[in-house]
């Protein structure tokens, strides 16, 4: 039975070819994300291995939000090195910066990091291999000098002795000219990655409130361990208050952050895959149910000729078997080739680069994936094969299809009922787990559509064809006929493609959504004529207000700042209006009689904060800030959800307390005009006043608006292009049914041929065919996704997004996209099917 299945494997190329392809492009996408992932954490890792060189225990703060190391505890500890076992002890200050590359403009880093930091030259350090200079160049001394590690340099066109200018993205420090007086080559410095260094004095003014430390650095004294100094150094300081780790654990610790980074990407990656291959399942499905089909009287035979119903089903599987080795084998290897590929455009990008690691993991899972799908996709066409009965086979072409969807199509509107319960009760947020309860529903209501679609096709399918194919007259009925002619094979078919679209109308629908909050919150709680924010949603420093503040014109400027401070052991995250009260620039409906001006001392909480939080107007609430000082603030009133000033507003007095001046920075400035100002000249005031700090831009309201709703499109954007895999596959798939449609119906077209149908008629049936299955799948899609996609955007009511949106233009692209869909992939089964021989299909037994 293996030889026979070998054989049968050989005697249809083509149609293994499409089989096997289908597996290739999920297999290749797993393999590829696993090799890719393992790769890019290989060279993480073998950097951060050189981190921290030379240091045996590093000191930072336990609150990420403190203003970071008392430099008391330097002097103690700098006091007790002896006692303790340091050999030497280092501060260092860091805060974000910009540099301006060697056309004046902010040198984009593509996400990586821009840091500034307090230059330690090699004598200072606590390793030789510490700041290592290019020849050429020194380490900065003085005020308006700085030291840039040399990928940045090259990346922005300075060299040795460029003058250029570095905006600080937080404190009151105006943007700086300085002068480039050495590169630095630093083993992590990756991507995007920039560090400027300036010298210690200055470092400290810029980056701290002169009394704090950002790290402390120590190396050990002969003959103690790292871990030794650990201890004593954990024994000297206040418990719970600093993180005192080794150098190892600060090394290890890198590399878990960026593991942890690379675990979520390749999860990410592995369920875009995981969505292709649910459609690929189908397609084999498909294909298989249709080999099992047209091979009824060879399946016969070898049941007469002694056959057991056991051996005729281990051939179907042993051919499935052969097929997903082959798909795993060769997904295997274009999956290596797609990560050698993503592997040489990071490396160009300035990402680190490590030899291609392609593990057991990566192979395993190809070849897992690869078999185990295929062979779960032909089990039940397996089954169908060995129960062909011997002498009825012979005796006429058994139909694929024939037997009754009544049990299935019950099972199908019991499910869907079921799941559409679920999903409207998730919507209306009733009972625990909205999200669940959903979630639920939709799993169900996609199961219905597997049991009840083919039941669905033929009244959908069969309306479709009369409107479409009214145009073409009888070859309009026609294609309607054969499309409707086996509705398992078309439901089959058309779920390729609903799975696809239906995951693009649930993501096109919350992207909608979002976009419709964002658009809503500004037209409704933003009074501001002119939005003063970063590019790229970058904070901007405390120091924009006050160049805003000097042009004329300007009628009302509020920063809204950012506070993170503690409310006992959570980190709470809200806004202090700066520069004036906010009403002045925006809309606030206090909810419960209290006045609209916000104390000083005192806090506004929304009414969807007051119910999370339970903080009510009277409440106080103790924040503790960066430095460790514990701020009561009374809540003086609730005000109306407005998505612009979530969850909470802190006056300016209790804010300047709980955040040190060096740390403050602004997510923007709302500006209203003088009476009788023209908005254009104070743009163009705005505009002229910050340009000095290089990504501040100034935005009207509309231009805020798009400037959010961009950057939404982006996001979808790539989702929308990782679901071209799962319609790859999709389209995939209706060329291979109708190609194997083509070879089944050869008589059928032989004799249609005969009796006067020109080519072109043919290969118009094939196309209109194609089309019907292509739009009833995506109608199915869009419908299911546009439900899911509403039910889910009710459900993150609470979490502030609005009303559902739905995805209008989205919905009618993807409609008229699918019958393009259509076309296209019906022209080579059309091709084929045109080219038929009347009398060689007639005569074909």
């Amino acid at each position: 039975m293996r030889r026979v299945s070998l054989r049968n494997l050989r005697a249809h190329k083509l149609r293994l070819f499409l089989t096997v392809f289908s597996i290739v492009l999920g297999t290749s996408f797993v393999a590829g994300s696993i090799v890719f992932t393992s790769t890019v954490s290989k060279a993480f890792n073998s950097i951060f291995d050189s981190a921290a060189p030379g240091v045996a225990v590093e000191i930072t703060p336990e609150n990420t939000q403190s203003a970071g190391v008392p430099l008391t505890v330097v002097d103690d500890l700098t006091a007790r090195k002896s006692e303790l076992g340091i050999d030497r002890i280092v501060t260092n200050y860091s805060g974000l910066v910009t540099i301006a590359n060697s056309e004046g403009k902010a040198l984009q880093t593509g996400g990586a990091p821009s840091v500034g930091t307090a230059y330690l030259p090699p004598d200072a350090a606590l390793s030789p291999d510490t700041n290592k200079l290019v020849p050429g160049g020194r380490g900065p001394t003085n005020p308006g000098e700085i030291a840039l590690n040399s990928s940045a340099a090259e990346k922005a066109g300075l060299r040795v002795g460029s003058t250029t200018k570095v905006v600080f993205g937080q404190g009151s420090t105006t943007p700086q000219q300085v002068t480039v007086v050495g590169l630095i080559d630093l083993p992590s410095s990756t991507g995007g990655f920039v560090n400027v260094q300036f010298d210690q004095a200055t470092a400290k003014r810029i980056f701290s409130d002169g009394s704090h430390a950002a790290t402390v650095d120590m190396s050990a004294a002969a003959g103690v361990t790292p871990e030794q100094l650990q201890e004593r150094i954990r024994s000297a300081l206040p418990p719970d208050v600093y993180k005192v780790r080794t150098g190892d654990q600060v090394r290890q610790d890198e590399k878990d952050n960026v593991n942890q980074f690379l675990t979520i990407f390749t999860a990410i990656l592995l369920a875009f895959a995981a969505i292709g291959l649910i459609v690929g399942t189908f397609i084999i499905y498909n294909t298989f149910s249709m080999i099992v089909a047209q091979r009824n009287r060879e399946l016969a035979l070898l049941r007469a000729v002694g056959a057991s119903r056991r051996q005729v089903s281990r051939s179907v599987l042993f051919e499935a078997f052969v097929v997903g080795l082959l798909g795993g084998v060769v997904g295997l290897g274009i999956g290596i080739g797609l990560a050698a590929v993503l592997k040489a455009i990071t490396a160009s990008s300035g990402l680190p680069d490590a030899p291609l690691q392609v593990g057991v993991s990566a192979v395993l899972a190809a070849m897992f994936v690869g078999v185990v799908v295929t062979m779960i996709s032909a089990w039940v066409p397996a089954v169908r094969a060995s129960r062909v009965p011997p002498v009825e086979a012979m005796r006429s072409g058994m139909a694929e299809g024939s037997a009754s969807l009544r049990t299935r199509t019950v099972a199908g509107v019991f499910v869907g009922v079921a799941g559409l319960v679920c999903i409207i009760v998730g919507a209306t947020g009733v009972g625990l787990g909205p999200a669940m309860s959903v979630g639920a529903g939709a799993a169900a209501m996609i199961a219905a559509v597997v049991l009840a679609g083919p039941a669905l096709s033929r009244p959908i399918v069969g309306a479709l064809g009369r409107v479409i194919g009214a145009p073409f007259g009888k070859i309009g009925g026609l294609a309607r006929t054969n499309a409707v002619r086996n509705p398992r094979r078309t439901a089959a078919t058309a779920f390729a493609l609903t799975l696809g679209l239906m995951l693009v109308a649930v993501i096109g629908t919350l992207g909608t959504s979002f976009k419709g909050t964002v658009d809503d919150a500004v037209d409704k709680g933003v009074r501001a004529e002119f939005i003063v924010a970063g590019a790229n949603n970058l904070p901007i420093p405390a120091a924009v207000l006050g160049a805003v503040d000097q042009v004329d014109g300007v009628g009302e400027a509020v920063s809204l700042d950012v506070l993170r401070a503690k409310v006992g052991d959570t980190v709470e995250t809200g806004y202090a209006p700066v520069g004036g009260q906010i009403t002045d620039v925006a809309v606030l409906s206090m909810k419960d009689g209290a006045s609209e001006t916000l104390p000083d001392d005192g806090m506004f909480v929304s009414e969807r904060t007051r119910a999370s939080k339970g903080w009510d107007r009277g409440d106080v609430v103790t924040f503790t800030g960066a430095t460790g000082e514990t701020v009561p603030v009374t809540v003086a009133g609730v005000y109306a959800d407005n998505e612009a000033l979530e969850p909470f507003l802190v006056g300016e007095s209790a804010y300047q307390k709980l955040v040190p001046a060096s740390a403050r920075a602004s997510v923007g400035i709302f500006v209203s005009p003088k009476a009788g100002t023209d908005p254009a000249t104070l743009r163009s005031g705005l505009e002229d006043a910050t340009d000095s700090y290089l990504t501040v831009q100034v935005q009207d309201r509309e231009e805020f608006k798009s400037s959010i709703s961009s950057q939404i499109d982006q996001m979808l954007a790539t989702l929308y292009a990782m679901l071209g895999l799962a319609l790859l596959i999709a389209v995939l798939g209706i060329i291979n049914t109708l190609a194997l449609s083509v070879v089944e119906r050869k008589r059928e077209i032989g004799m249609l041929r005969a009796v006067g149908m020109l080519r072109s008629q043919v290969r118009r049936s094939i196309y209109l065919e194609s089309v019907l299955i292509a739009i009833f799948g995506a109608l199915l899609g869009v419908v299911l996704g546009s439900v899911i996609g509403w039910a889910l955007v009710r459900t993150l009511a609470k979490w502030g997004l609005g009303t559902p949106v739905l995805p209008w233009s989205l919905i009618v692209i993807t409609l008229v996209a699918s019958a393009v869909v259509g076309v296209l992939a019906a022209l080579w089964p059309a091709v084929r099917a045109a080219r038929t021989r009347p009398l060689e299909a007639i005569t074909e037994a």
